[in-house]
């Protein structure tokens, strides 16, 4: 009777556990998304297509995919470094699972931390109850939980993507303008201005190297 409850008490031990990880694996993605460099160039990059007034070029898939491997290059010494210091010991036996995570977690907050501003991860780790003022900036990157350290840098990284949006947008809205108030002069109120005006944008964005400019700006603002 015994070795019997022991069996169903293992089975639902491993049914938990099974459950668990199924779980954590469906929201690797979204962490792995919101934890890298990947949301600021999404949205700067679909601030960019919606101020050119392009509906489906590039498709958003095509984004996608551009930011996805931004986001690859960007964080590649990040990823080399956990690689050394948690992935390596840990398949070769040298440390545990929990050990592992712990060390990965370092380079992971380094990262974030070196993009988050001072007063949001004030604000989130007054939320936490959390006194920065105890805490040496040395110490961040062990003392933090990452329950503090990602929603900071997630609002940081939200606040500075739509800040380089309007830059980008800025050109194209005057372009905007300019065509709808000559229009309008000329007495074409019929005529649709976005008609007129893409062309003008696509032209300037072409002359000046816009996507390269676009994307060296957006790896250039990680360093």
């Amino acid at each position: 009777m015994t070795d019997a409850l022991i069996n169903i008490n293992g089975n639902n031990v491993e049914t938990l556990n099974i459950i668990i990880i199924l779980t954590i694996l469906s929201l690797v993605p979204s962490i792995l998304m919101l934890t890298t460099s990947f949301t600021r160039i999404i949205i700067v990059l679909s601030i960019l297509k919606n101020a050119l007034g392009l509906q489906n070029t590039p498709p958003n898939m095509v984004l996608v995919g551009i930011a996805l491997f931004l986001t690859l290059f960007i964080m590649n010494p990040v990823l080399k470094e956990i690689d050394e210091v948690a992935y390596q010991p840990y398949s070769q036996g040298q440390i545990t699972q929990v050990e592992a995570i712990e060390k990965a977690e370092v380079p992971m907050k380094e990262f974030m931390l070196k993009q988050t501003k001072q007063s949001t991860l004030k604000m989130y780790a007054d939320f936490a109850e959390l006194d920065l003022s105890k805490i040496e900036k040395d110490s961040y990157t062990t003392e933090l939980p990452m329950t503090v350290v990602i929603p900071a840098y997630i609002t940081s990284e939200i606040s500075r993507a739509f800040l380089m949006g309007f830059l980008l947008y800025l050109p194209f809205m005057i372009i905007d303008v300019v065509v709808a108030c000559t229009l309008m002069s000329m007495g074409m109120m019929m005529l649709p201005p976005s008609m007129i005006s893409m062309p003008f944008k696509l032209l300037l964005f072409v002359v000046v190297d816009g996507w390269g400019l676009t994307f060296s700006s957006l790896v250039q603002s990680f360093n």
